[in-house]
């Protein structure tokens, strides 16, 4: 079970982070704007500070969930848990959010929402007992 949520919080950052890079860095790119739902340049330059500080707490979001992740599976089971399930809790809250927000980000909130989901369910599973 320990692998499991390692690997599942892992993808989970990964794409946190991913999501930082098009957020924080690349938000102004036309092939990254689009995704988002922009239609023009002056969308993206007008929403970039946003952007940019959204894509921030994406990235928060992602370290915790690795930090919880390395705590969890190297016996330090408790810390480990707690930080794995806060991040990734915060990710899955904020894809629920996202679905909330209009039927066409649904995509984009299962895409957000599925790891954090796949790794609340392990971690709880674990300290359950069910998952032994």
């Amino acid at each position: 079970m320990t692998v499991l949520v390692t690997i599942s919080a892992t993808l989970a950052a990964v794409l946190h982070v991913l999501i930082f890079y098009m957020e924080s860095i690349a938000w102004q790119k036309p092939s990254v704007w689009k995704r988002f739902g922009l239609s023009t340049q002056e969308e993206a330059d007008t929403t970039a500070k946003l952007a940019y500080n959204q894509g921030f707490y994406n990235l928060f979001l992602a370290v915790g969930a690795i930090i919880g992740a390395i705590l969890y599976g190297t016996g330090m089971t408790e810390a480990g848990f707690v930080l794995a399930i806060f991040s990734v809790s915060c990710m899955l809250a904020a894809s629920i959010v996202l679905v909330i927000s209009g039927k066409k980000y649904i995509r984009a909130a299962i895409t957000q929402g599925l790891f954090p989901l796949i790794t609340v369910v392990l971690l709880l599973l674990s300290v359950s007992g069910l998952g032994n």
